[in-house]
């Protein structure tokens, strides 16, 4: 079967206006323009294993959707492959990151099963591409379709949004078995550059950390009464007098009301209206470490009486590039019913509902704004979007200072940093400490929200790739 190509309507990127103000979003229009006159009429294809569940995904959407309202041709397609396939991928992805991990053997039968899905993918895609267009391929998942988009033609640019500070036997695994396909890409992509294996020395290589789109339905302004009502209708928040109905603006300018619940929910009662809430959301990846927040919480005793902890991830049923999801909230499910009740009264996992990708950023978007503390207690980290999500909402991080993280946060002025991810101890600590001082909470929120506006928003992305783009383009 051909890969699936998204559907994805434009936006005007002077919209983004509103949120950095006219002379950034001017420079932005400027930058698109040129990229137009550069292009002449050749199109940018992104090319990645999923359209929902991710941060990869989520990042495609809305760079997208500006490209497109920019006048650009911009299209966006998803490989089709069965579970064996993602088991490897999957298993490259954690060795990028230098972690261990198991999976189908990287040995010459799972070369050719690897080389196999993407040649298939690649002659499906070849309708689709033209002599000259730009495409981005993206992560482990897509590097195998390099040599064959390019002997069509085609500037093919590798995106990869996973990395290790510290190469290790795993990372050079996964190196090892990438590297054939990625020999001749036209250029490199990293979020950090320290994550830039040495072998890449001396060829095309940028450093384009993620961004986040204040306008979208995951990061717009939300009522604090709307944030309420939505997440009691998900069930991780009592009633209370003064809720709002749960409604929210979707991209069209239209109203939205979250009518679904979670697709799993274990939780005794929802958390009370005025009890404080720590969060992490991500996706159910051993990597995230929801289970060890769950852990940590748990052995805090009194520091952390009377506050809640919400682990909240997509439906593992929903993201089909990720083998590993049912298995990692299946162990978060068994630490649950392990826990004594004084602990499990206050402890709620869910799993949202992917069907309506509006809806379900939404529901986040309420999580994030109603926390006491957002946190990332992530083992590997490419670069952490949930905390760039939560940093431009104004709620305090703590997060675990690897990979991408560090670029994000000075610890103690845009947050707090875990030296190491491990440390349940300093995890419940620093949560205890913003959950009872509620002016250092604040102080770090107002550093947070001002270090994302100067780096972490869809301009700055945007005016980055179209400056790669047009030297590839040109040239």
């Amino acid at each position: 079967m051909p890969p699936v190509e998204a559907n994805v309507t434009g936006a005007d990127p002077l919209l983004l206006g509103d949120a950095v103000g006219p002379a950034r979003a001017g420079d932005l229009n400027t930058a698109f323009q040129e990229m137009r006159e550069t292009l002449a009429g050749r199109g940018i294809i992104d090319v990645n294993s999923t359209m929902n569940g991710g941060g990869v995904a989520e990042m495609l959407h809305r760079l997208q959707r500006y490209s497109r309202g920019a006048g650009l041709d911009a299209r966006w397609f998803t490989l089709r492959a069965g579970p064996d396939f993602f088991a490897l991928t999957k298993q490259l992805h954690h060795f990028l990151h230098g972690a261990d991990a198991s999976g189908p053997p990287l040995d010459r039968a799972g070369a050719e099963h690897y080389a196999e899905v993407c040649q298939d993918n690649a002659r499906a895609l070849l309708g689709a591409i033209r002599p000259g267009d730009l495409v981005v391929l993206h992560d482990p998942q897509a590097a195998g379709l390099v040599p064959h988009l390019q002997r069509a033609g085609a500037r093919v640019i590798w995106r990869c949004h996973v990395g290790t500070d510290d190469p290790n036997t795993y990372s050079e695994r996964a190196w090892a078995f990438l590297r054939p396909s990625l020999e001749t890409a036209d250029a490199y992509v990293f979020s950090r550059k320290e994550h830039v294996p040495g072998w890449l020395a001396g060829r095309r290589v940028a450093v384009i950390p993620p961004s986040i789109d204040p306008l979208s339905a995951k990061n717009r302004p939300l009522a604090p009464s709307a944030a309420a009502a939505i997440l009691n209708q998900v069930g991780l928040r009592a009633p209370a007098d003064g809720d709002g109905p749960a409604i929210y603006r979707r991209d069209d300018g239209s109203v939205g009301r979250v009518r679904r619940t979670p697709t799993s929910l274990f939780s005794t009662s929802p958390p009370p209206a005025d009890a404080p809430l720590i969060l992490q959301v991500s996706r159910w990846d051993p990597l995230k470490d929801m289970a060890g927040v769950l852990t940590s919480f748990a052995d805090a005793g009194s520091s952390l009486d009377g506050a809640h902890l919400a682990l909240v991830g997509p439906d593992v049923t929903g993201v089909t590039d990720d083998p590993e999801g049912g298995r990692v909230f299946a162990e978060c499910a068994a630490l649950w019913h392990r826990l004594p009740d004084r602990v499990r009264t206050r402890t709620h996992l869910a799993c949202l509902p992917m069907a309506d990708t509006e809806e379900n950023a939404v529901i986040v978007n309420a999580l994030q704004r109603s926390a006491a503390v957002v946190t990332q207690k992530s083992l590997a980290e490419g670069f952490g979007l949930t905390v760039t999500e939560a940093m431009w909402k104004g709620s305090p991080v703590v997060a675990s200072a690897v990979g991408g993280i560090r670029d994000q946060i000075e610890h103690g002025v845009h947050g707090i940093l875990l030296d190491d991810p491990s440390d349940g101890v300093s995890f419940a600590a620093h949560a205890s400490s913003l959950v009872g001082d509620r002016y250092l909470a604040g102080v770090l929120g107002v550093g947070a929200r001002r270090r994302v506006r100067e780096n972490f928003l869809d301009d700055r992305q945007l005016l980055q790739q179209t400056s790669l783009y047009r030297s590839m383009a040109g040239g």
